[in-house]
């Protein structure tokens, strides 16, 4: 046995797996090209690497810059804000500062383009002054006097010992307690920056010997302005319409909307463009210019056509909830429309429009009872057991409620002896359900209340013209000329190029110079005359041309057309420096009528 040749010949040696590690944990043999890296996601790609690069904090960049220069350089300081905003990378861009030194710069500085001695370590984390941990697994006292213990001595390396504690609130009382000497008579070489999102739980000893900055919510346009950097430095295509459903969705988190175009962009074929539909299936939203439409047929008490639209949307995939959101997003849109205009949405001008419209429509009074009932909608629809049909009735409840008088309109209706219920203004209960119960309950009421007014005392209302009447944009003007607002009707044509017209809603594009409240006055006007709501949406372009705009037209090809006559080109010709001053179509004259044939008087002479 010993004599016996064990080894094996090449070509019997047994086959082995390239791909698997050895008994000793050796590796195997890959070749260096054939290992894939690691992929980074863009949140920690794009992460901030100067203060210049912070997007949305430009306030407290501000004063941390007159800070540095001056010297006056706080012992500690407390970062609070929302998730995502840039808490962590701002303590650390800090302790970069702190220590920052290269070959010609020995001072704190927040100058950081060019790269320090100690900024590569800080990035890593493995600068031996620079101590970054997590309060959520530190919490007991036990860990803070540990941590503190070394606060005493002096940095090995850099000018200062930082000590970064991320969700300080997280803390237990007792080690901020221990935390408070320290704070509060620090040495000359420690500094402390804290992070936290519960400003609230940090105990108020702890934030009176810190320096407080809030860091804001990132406004979704500097969002979008982030997320187009990137999808150009990624090569990737993104819909304009789609970064900006992200950036709402993130709420003023950047790393969040970065996360989300991380998701997005695999939503599409390399090379392809992501869409916005593709974005909003990602989210779980509903298209926002079908639950602007939900509203606009809430608001005016159409609860059979917006019950069809909401299982449109449902059908589609969004959650009844969210449709829920959407409509209490919307109502707050078109309240601040309304006070302040449409320029303060952040949204596409189309529905910041419709928006605005629906603000112009409806009284202050009667978005915010929307708004009550929606909230409270809200919370029925995520109880319910069947969240669907929850929305379903909360529609129809919001669909009667819009039509319903606020307290104002209602005392001014019992006042004219007009009926209260819902429905146009003068108009008799409404039928079926519910509704027409407290109608009619109403309605006598009020015909008791007229009763007991003496004769004449009620005023008589001009009678309101059916909405089914105005078909057209020019009965409309013939409606206002009709009832004498000449002011109005001078705007309608001078300024309103007509985009759409149908019985209940107008859309048009306001020409150059049109008053800011014409869309208001034309609302209130039409439902004052007719008795119904009107929305009347000014959108940025597309429309036809105003009735002033055509009349010139049309006077101009009149004048071309005669300034090509022969016969006056030969007049001009011969009266050198003569001008048309104006142009008038002179009737042409009627034919004289036929005088009545003469009687014969022939009889009463022989009489």
């Amino acid at each position: 046995m010993a004599d016996e040749d064990l080894t094996l010949d090449d070509d019997q040696a047994p086959e082995r797996d390239p791909n698997a590690r050895d008994m000793f944990g050796g590796a195997p043999d890959v070749a260096p090209a054939q290992e894939s890296a690691a992929y980074t996601v863009i949140a920690r790609k794009y992460r901030p690497r100067t203060f210049e690069d912070l997007y949305g904090q430009e306030a407290m960049v501000r004063t941390l810059k007159n800070a540095f220069a001056t010297g006056r350089i706080a012992h500690a300081f407390m970062l609070t804000g929302v998730r995502g905003v840039g808490k962590t990378t701002t303590a650390r861009l800090l302790a970069r500062a702190l220590n920052y030194e290269t070959a010609s710069v020995h001072e704190p500085t927040l100058d950081l383009r060019e790269e320090g001695i100690h900024c590569r370590a800080i990035i890593e984390g493995r600068h031996m002054d620079v101590l970054e941990l997590d309060a959520a697994s530190r919490t007991g006292v036990a860990d803070m006097r540990e941590l503190l213990d070394g606060v005493r001595y002096a940095p090995v390396e850099a000018r200062y010992k930082v000590y970064i504690i991320d969700e300080v609130h997280m803390l237990s009382t007792g080690a901020f307690n221990a935390l408070l000497k320290t704070l509060e008579e620090p040495p000359p070489h420690a500094k402390f920056i804290f992070a936290t999102t519960e400003i609230r739980k940090v105990p108020v000893t702890i934030l009176s010997r810190t320096q407080r900055f809030d860091l804001r919510r990132v406004e979704p346009e500097v969002i979008v302005k982030n997320l187009e950097m990137i999808c150009e430095n990624e090569q990737a295509r993104v819909e304009a319409e789609g970064l900006m459903l992200i950036a709402r969705a993130a709420e003023g988190s950047v790393r969040d909307a970065q996360s989300m175009l991380d998701q997005a962009i695999v939503q599409a074929e390399p090379g392809q463009t992501v869409t916005a539909e593709s974005i909003r299936d990602m989210l779980g939203l509903a298209d926002r210019a079908q639950t602007i439409s939900l509203l606009e047929q809430v608001m005016r008490g159409e609860a059979g056509p917006a019950i069809e639209t909401f299982r449109t949307i449902y059908g589609y995939g969004a959650n009844p909830d969210q449709v829920m959101l959407d409509l209490l997003d919307h109502t707050h849109g078109a309240s601040v429309a309304k006070a302040i205009g449409p320029q303060a949405l952040v949204m596409p001008k189309e529905q910041a429009a419709r928006l605005a419209a629906i603000g112009a429509s409806v009284s202050a009074g009667a978005l915010s009872r929307i708004w009550q009932l929606t909230l409270k909608a809200y919370d029925e629809v995520r109880r319910a057991p069947d969240a669907a049909a929850a929305a379903d009735m909360a529609i129809i409840r919001l669909a009667y409620a819009a039509d319903l008088p606020g307290p104002e309109e209602a005392l001014k209706r019992l006042q004219e002896g007009q009926a209260v219920g819902g429905g146009p203004i003068g108009g008799g209960p409404s039928g079926g359900g519910a509704g027409g119960g407290a109608s009619a309950s109403s309605g006598g009421g009020v015909a008791a209340v007229a009763r007991a007014q003496p004769q004449g005392q009620v005023q008589a209302r001009p009678a309101a013209e059916p909405t089914m009447a105005l078909q057209t944009f020019e009965d409309m003007l013939a409606l206002i000329e009709k009832r004498r607002d000449i002011s109005l009707k001078l705007d309608v044509e001078r300024f309103v190029r007509p985009i759409s017209f149908r019985p209940g809603a107008i859309e048009y594009e306001p020409a150059p110079g049109a008053p800011r409240d014409l869309a208001q006055r034309l609302v209130a006007r039409l439902k004052e005359w007719t008795g119904e709501r009107w929305l009347i949406a000014a959108q940025g372009g597309g429309g036809a041309e105003s009735l002033w705009e055509r009349q010139k037209r049309q006077e101009r090809e009149v004048r071309a057309q005669i300034e090509q006559d022969p016969f006056v080109q030969e007049v001009m010709q011969a009266f050198p420096g003569a001008e048309i001053v104006g142009i008038r179509n002179i009737a042409a004259p009627e034919p004289a009528a036929e005088p009545p044939p003469e009687e014969d008087d022939s009889d009463n002479d022989e009489d």
